[in-house]
């Protein structure tokens, strides 16, 4: 009665088993915390490192520990949850979940997310803060220099020729 099965259920001939197929992992949102599965190339300062000094990396950055001094990262530097950070920032874009205590100069943009805290100057073309999030200091929204390709120069006119 429970669980009885028709002669239509079973195929015919061979039986057929289909190849395990892996999970389809989705692909990590560029601001997920750190729980989130990395598929590309990380420098993690892990939460039980304390580091004092310059660190400069051209790959992504993750601190999830404390870090006096200076951070430099020609990439997404992210500062996680457990993430403390005493030291002034220049990256080319940041995330901060934990707290940071300094300067941060940022080429693209900077996201505070919730809970994080920035208590210092802001230099960056973007910004986002969440609620929840905590800031204190000025922000200086900077222009990216418009690019010139090639652009044929205008002869001078004098001053005098133009007036006159």
């Amino acid at each position: 009665m429970w669980n009885k099965r028709t002669d239509e259920s079973f195929p015919t001939g061979k039986p057929q088993v289909e190849p395990a197929l892996p999970q389809a992992v989705p692909a990590p949102v560029r601001h997920d915390p750190p729980q989130a599965k990395l598929t590309r190339q990380v420098a993690v300062i892990g939460p039980s490192m304390n580091i004092k000094g310059e660190i400069r990396s051209r790959e992504e950055l993750f601190v999830d520990g404390e870090v006096e001094g200076l951070l430099e990262s020609q990439s997404l530097l992210t500062v996680g949850p457990n993430g403390k950070v005493r030291a002034n920032i220049k990256a080319r874009e940041v995330v901060v979940f934990g707290s940071v205590r300094g300067n941060v100069d940022v080429t693209e943009k900077i996201a505070i997310r919730d809970n994080g805290s920035v208590i210092g100057d802001i230099k960056t073309a973007g910004i986002s803060i969440d609620d929840g999030a905590y800031f204190k200091g000025s922000i200086d929204i900077s222009r990216p220099e418009p690019k010139i390709a090639n652009r044929p120069e205008r002869p001078e006119v004098p001053a005098s020729a133009a007036m006159g």
